[in-house]
């Protein structure tokens, strides 16, 4: 921003009252725990929150900026924000990307709106705090009963996101997230381990364990010791994962695994889905099923590595879903490369499956790869993918028919009493499907968001599951 940039005026502050904080949370759910600790951080700062852009004293708006759709809506954002404010600071995966002009980070978004306040990347609360008190000045010193215990969420009461680490050393040509969040670094185990059991403390009933890597966990501190309660913990997915069921079991609760690569030591933890100490569900991002797309993709495990292991899964863990995200059409991918991934897909039975249509990211090495694809051609191959994955999710669920299961209340109006929603332990929130529970049959059957039902499955719609409450 340049000296002479006028910013719009924003709204007076009351004498006495404490300034307002407009905050808008775009992107992926990683970028949902940044958010929550900067909120965490204006709260236990005296700060209060707005719920429109013009009542604010100043707006921060966490972008996202891995595909073109997200970009635009960053930006679009940034700029609605400057229109009804004029005091905007960005943080963000957007917050990374050089522009047109300059490699430099945060260009992209000053030569788009050059008014913003500041610019930072991804992971930088303090950096975002430094700019908020340079132009909003913190009203008082942090009183301990302003912020509860397990900090500020964005997500319902009964779950919550928990983010072991940032970053990522993989480098695969179709991302560039290592280049706006760096290589992987872990958090202490002991502040992991704190951060969850005060979210179970607090009422949450489900936790969803995130990172860029889930599975490299402790590599970039070579499984260093730490200590929690007193008591050495190794810096490793499966101490974590360990520690984090027995955690859950004391409260009642689930632990859900995001973002695991199909490394071998992921094997260790199959057991302890199989004893039900955590959900036996699995998000794996495969990719691609063909050992030379995956080459070219960059990534870190072959196909028929994955088969095998998947195969081996299922014996440990009978129980255990898996869902996945593929890529079709990417560049060099032939007719039978793709068909292989079709036959892959249907011997492997992904329960949940996504697929997008490869979509060049602006800095991926994959831009000079060989071979590109049309696009017209790239989403037919897509929309073939889905056709088989929703088949064989479509049987998955048909085979639930008849089942008792436990179902995690999302809604429930009237407590119940017209029936609501809910989860299984196959069904993350917001990218899988949900439990549709009628009304209970017993007048005294009550049901409360946030609470445990089981359920009697009596039919398949769709990606989503229909029961009765029992």
């Amino acid at each position: 921003m340049s000296d002479s940039t006028v910013l719009s005026p924003s709204p007076a502050i009351t004498p006495g009252a404490a300034p307002k904080i407009g905050f808008v949370s775009l992107g992926c759910p990683k970028a949902l725990t940044d958010s929550e600790l900067i909120l965490t951080q204006l709260r236990a700062e005296g700060y209060e929150t707005s719920k429109t852009f013009a009542g604010a004293d100043l707006v921060i708006v966490n972008t996202c900026g891995f595909i073109d759709d997200a970009v635009k809506e960053s930006l679009d954002t940034i700029g609605e924000a400057l229109a009804e404010n004029g005091k905007v600071i960005v943080t963000g995966c957007l917050g990374a990307k050089g522009g047109t002009a300059s490699s430099d980070a945060g260009s992209l978004v000053r030569e788009i709106h050059p008014s913003v306040l500041a610019v930072t990347g991804p992971h930088a609360t303090q950096e975002v705090m430094d700019a908020v008190h340079t132009h909003v000045p913190k009203p008082h010193d942090p009183f301990v009963d302003l912020v509860p215990a397990q900090g500020i969420k964005l997500t319902p009461k009964h779950y919550a996101y928990l983010k072991i680490s940032e970053g990522c050393n993989h480098r695969c040509s179709f991302c560039i997230i290592p280049s706006m969040r760096g290589d992987l670094v872990s958090r202490p185990i002991g502040d992991v381990l704190n951060e969850a059991r005060a979210l179970f403390e607090a009422g949450v009933k489900e936790l969803l364990v995130i990172s860029q890597d889930t599975s490299a966990y402790g590599v970039d501190v070579k499984y260093r010791m730490g200590f929690w309660d007193g008591k050495p913990v190794k810096t490793r997915m499966y101490d974590l994962v360990a520690q984090l069921g027995e955690l859950a079991k004391a409260h009642g609760a689930w632990v859900r695994l995001h973002y695991v690569y199909p490394y071998p030591h992921v094997d260790e933890i199959l057991p302890l889905m199989a004893q039900g100490l955590i959900l036996p569900y699995l998000d794996v991002p495969l990719q691609h099923a063909h050992p030379d797309v995956l080459k070219r993709m960059k990534r870190p495990a072959s196909g028929e590595k994955n088969m095998e292991r998947i195969l081996r899964w299922r014996e440990t863990c009978p129980d255990i879903v898996i869902r996945s995200t593929f890529i079709a059409g990417f560049p060099g991918e032939t007719e039978d490369q793709f068909q292989y991934l079709l036959d892959f897909m249907a011997e492997a039975r992904i329960d949940r499956a996504g697929c997008f249509a490869y979509s060049p990211v602006e800095g991926a090495s994959a831009n000079v790869l060989d071979g590109a694809l049309p696009q017209a051609l790239r989403e037919e191959r897509r929309a073939r993918f889905m056709e088989v994955a929703e088949r064989v999710s479509a049987d998955k669920l048909r085979s639930r028919i008849g089942a008792t299961m436990q179902v995690l209340v999302d809604s429930a109006p009237a407590l119940g009493r017209k029936g609501g929603v809910g989860r299984s332990y196959a069904d993350a929130p917001e990218i899988d499907g949900t439990v549709r529970l009628l009304p209970p049959e017993k007048a005294s059957k009550t049901l409360k968001v946030g609470e445990f039902t089981k359920a009697r499955i009596v039919a398949a719609e769709g990606h989503d599951l229909i029961a009765m409450p029992i």
